[in-house]
Order: structure tokens, then C-alpha cells, then sequence
């Protein structure tokens, strides 16, 4: 059976459910333009403040379909390449997102299935996961920008490390190597990260678009260029109504 991408409101969180339990929630292109066409419509949608991206039953993804893979690679290779685009631009939609987009991983997270919560801005993972980059085991090369990711968050060796020689890694490890941002018992990934998105509704929706351009950006611009960058955000923030009222406060409450 094909997983499916089921959407579902919880308060002012968008939560985007990777369902295909038999299969370890493998990815497929239905998934791919789900999540695209669903976080298009988030976007304009003033009162999703954030998404969390989960997967059903007891993992988080599987990554991609060897079966499919072993197929196309012999009768349908366009359908491989025309797969791996959409992809690619769920993953460019994640980053891009202007709203906290949070993956709450339990299980097993493999292959595609890691480039997807890597995508995410936080992670929330269970005690039991863990993240599997087995690509080099099946002689295949990553994809979904994991090599990207990797590289950004720990350095050029230990991504090589990583990939080369496809070893799981424990959520444990990931927390030591800042990729996952909150650590809790299994069961809980998706609770914690809704509670986490929770606390994101009480930022400025403004700020949080800010923030994630300015973090997005930062690894290509010069020091000059973020500046720069910085300068018109922060003016661009100030003068909006939600800045003067919060300044007004948190003085009255400074002052008592």
C-alpha cells in the first residue's frame, strides 16, 4: 500500500502525517506533491502558525521504495529522475517555509526519510530512534539534501564518515552532534513537538519568517552582506505594531 500524506489541525498547528505503516511510512511521489500542495496552502493561511511533520504507527519514514527503485532502474529511469525532483522541491518548500516546521521522529528514520527531518528546522526525537544513512550499503548516493545538511552541521569528515560507511546512529548521537534539538521518551516525539510548536504560536509570526531567512542565508553571505541583511529585517520589524506593543510591556513589567 502507498503511504499517504494525512493532514490534521491540532490548535494553531498544522500536523502533516507520513501513513504507511506496513511499509515504514516509505516515500513515494503522491507524498511529494501532497506535502508541496499542503504547505502552499499553509503558507496563506494566517492561523497555522507551525507544522509538524510525523509519521504513523511506531517509525518515522523508511526513506524511499527499493522495490520501485530496483524496477525503474531497468524499464523507467525517467520516472527515477522525475521522482527524485519532486522531492527535492518538498525538501526546497521545508526550508523555504516561512512558519516553524518541526519533525517528530520515533523508530526508524532511513535514507530519504533522514533528508526529511534534516529538513525541518528542529527535531524532536524519541530515546528509541534511530537515524540510518545506509545509502553506501546499496551502493547508491544520498539524496534530499542530506549531504548538504550533514556537511553544514558537522563538518566535512564526519559527514563523509557518516555517509561512507552508513552506520545508525542513536538519537543519543544526534543530540551530541546538534542535530536533534529535544530528546524525549518513546512514545512522546509527537506530543513534545506539538507543544513545542505551541510555543512558537506566542512569537510574531513576522519574527519567526525573519529568523528562518536570516539563519537560511547565513552560511552564503559575508559578514557584511548579514549585516546588511540583518538591518532591513530588523527595521522592516520594529515598525509593525506587534513590536511596539511588545516593547510597551515587557518595560511595564520591567518597571514593576
Amino acid at each position: 500500500m502507498t503511504t499517504q500524506l494525512q493532514t490534521e489541525r491540532s490548535g494553531s498547528t498544522l500536523v502533516m502525517t507520513l501513513a504507511g505503516p506496513a511499509t515504514r511510512n516509505a516515500l513515494s511521489p503522491q507524498v511529494y506533491a501532497a506535502g508541496i500542495e499542503t504547505l502552499n496552502m499553509a503558507e496563506g493561511n494566517p492561523d497555522v502558525r507551525a507544522v509538524v511533520l510525523t509519521g504513523a504507527g511506531h517509525h518515522f519514514c523508511g526513506g524511499g521504495d527499493l522495490q520501485r527503485l530496483s524496477h525503474n532502474r531497468v524499464h523507467d529511469l525517467p520516472a527515477t529522475d522525475a521522482s527524485l525532483s519532486a522531492f527535492h522541491q518538498w525538501v526546497e518548500a521545508l526550508r523555504s517555509f516561512p512558519k516553524p516546521v518541526i519533525a517528530a521522529v520515533e523508530g526508524v528514520a532511513a535514507g530519504g526519510g533522514v533528508s526529511l527531518a534534516l529538513a525541518c528546522d528542529l527535531i524532536v526525537a524519541a530515546e528509541n530512534t534511530r537515524f540510518v544513512m545506509a545509502y553506501s550499503q546499496v551502493a547508491l548516493s544520498p539524496d534530499g539534501g542530506a549531504s548538504w545538511h550533514l556537511t553544514r552541521a558537522l563538518g566535512r569528515a564526519q559527514a563523509l564518515a557518516l555517509l561512507w560507511l552508513g552506520e545508525d546512529q542513536t538519537a543519543q548521537q544526534w543530540q551530541a552532534h546538534g542535530l536533534v534539538q529535544r530528546l524525549v521518551p518513546a512514545g512522546e516525539a509527537l506530543s513534545n513537538a506539538l507543544a513545542v510548536a505551541e510555543q512558537m504560536a506566542g512569537v510574531s509570526p513576522h519574527v519567526l519568517a525573519s529568523v528562518k531567512e536570516l539563519v537560511n542565508d547565513a552560511g552564503a553571505n559575508t559578514l557584511t552582506e548579514q549585516l546588511a541583511q540583518e538591518k532591513q529585517h530588523f527595521i522592516r520589524n520594529l515598525i509593525r505594531p506587534e513590536a511596539g506593543d511588545a516593547i510597551e510591556s515587557f518595560l511595564k513589567a520591567k518597571a514593576r
